[in-house]
């Protein structure tokens, strides 16, 4: 005869959690009531490594911030480039227009020559032209003063070489430089304009770029707002070497006055290792706003499906909807 069997109400209440929530007992019938209930708090971050997840788009920020911080160290030397006499600074520069042996038209009586025509004629041997300035030198002494900084510069040649002139001395300046000053003074004042703004929006591309891990909806602003900041520093790069190229062979086209020009090669080479860098990083960011598994992504489980090798199987039981791996099976 079976004897009835009296189970005490604490085990009565455990079988009866058993059969209702069957995803609480582990492959050896222990009861494991914790990831269950972590699971059901936060479903997508359960069972994920998020550092593992997010890594790609980790490093590929990183990677951008540094190529942002090589362009904005190379924007900065562009800038500062011919502001003073300061042995680095003073041979950055777009231009240098070499006076030293220049054909004047005429010349004052009584004229006495020192070290070189120029310097006769009250004019300096050479000037070279930065952003927001230009300097001005003799050959054996070396560049011997700049102008004062000034916002929206722009070089004007037959201004400066007309205040320099002793008086009675005259030269005559191909006749092109006075075509071309108006076109002159507005892509200087956009080539300035374009350096600055570039130059602020990189800052704030160094400070804002670790945001973009966090969502890929900050990614889609942020690479617009990248975009333009390489735009303007390419713009600027672009301005720069068209402007100062022409400006060479306009004042060197006419060879009977022997006006030499030359390229400052040290400051095109900042500039366009400023805007190279800044370009790279910009497609750095065009790229994580579709690609790349953000944290957001990761604590709501749309892209840790298709990441299923940074998924951690807990007792053995698969995550987000997957069937359960059988005894022997090699995924």
């Amino acid at each position: 005869m079976a004897l009835p069997t009296f189970r005490s109400l604490a085990a009565r209440r455990q079988q009866q959690r058993e059969k209702t929530d069957p995803d609480t007992e582990g492959r050896d019938g222990v009861i494991d009531n914790s990831h269950a209930s972590a699971e059901r708090a936060s479903p997508g971050v359960t069972g994920v490594d998020l550092k593992k997840a997010t890594k790609t788009r980790r490093h590929a920020i990183l990677i951008s911030c540094i190529f942002f911080l090589i362009s904005l160290i190379f924007l900065i030397l562009t800038e500062i480039g011919n502001i003073n006499t300061k042995p680095v600074i003073r041979s950055s520069y777009f231009l240098k227009i070499d006076m030293s042996d220049i054909i004047p038209a005429s010349t004052p009586s009584g004229l006495t020559f020192t070290n070189s025509l120029a310097r006769s004629l009250g004019l300096h041997d050479f000037y070279t032209v930065g952003l927001w300035t230009f300097c001005e030198g003799y050959n054996n002494e070396g560049v011997t003063g700049c102008s004062s900084p000034v916002a929206l510069y722009w070089f004007n040649p037959v201004s400066i070489l007309l205040n320099e002139l002793l008086f009675g001395a005259t030269i005559a300046l191909p006749a092109e430089i006075n075509d071309i000053l108006a076109l002159i003074k507005i892509a200087s004042h956009l080539m300035f304009g374009f350096f600055l703004v570039g130059t602020l929006m990189t800052v704030i591309s160094i400070a804002g770029a670790p945001l973009v891990l966090y969502s890929r909806w900050v990614s889609f602003p942020f690479a617009i707002w990248t975009f333009l900041q390489a735009l303007f520093v390419m713009a600027a790069a672009v301005i720069a070497t068209v402007m100062f190229v022409i400006f060479k062979t306009i004042i060197t086209s006419q060879t009977e006055l022997d006006i030499g020009a030359a390229l400052g090669l040290p400051m095109f080479v900042f500039m366009w290792i400023g805007a190279g860098f800044a370009v790279a990083g910009c497609v750095i960011h065009l790229g994580l706003g579709c690609c790349g598994v953000s944290r957001r992504d990761v604590k709501s489980g749309r892209k840790v499906r298709k990441w299923r090798a940074l998924i951690v199987a807990v007792d053995g039981k698969p995550r987000f909807g997957g069937r359960k791996k059988s005894e022997g099976e090699v995924v």
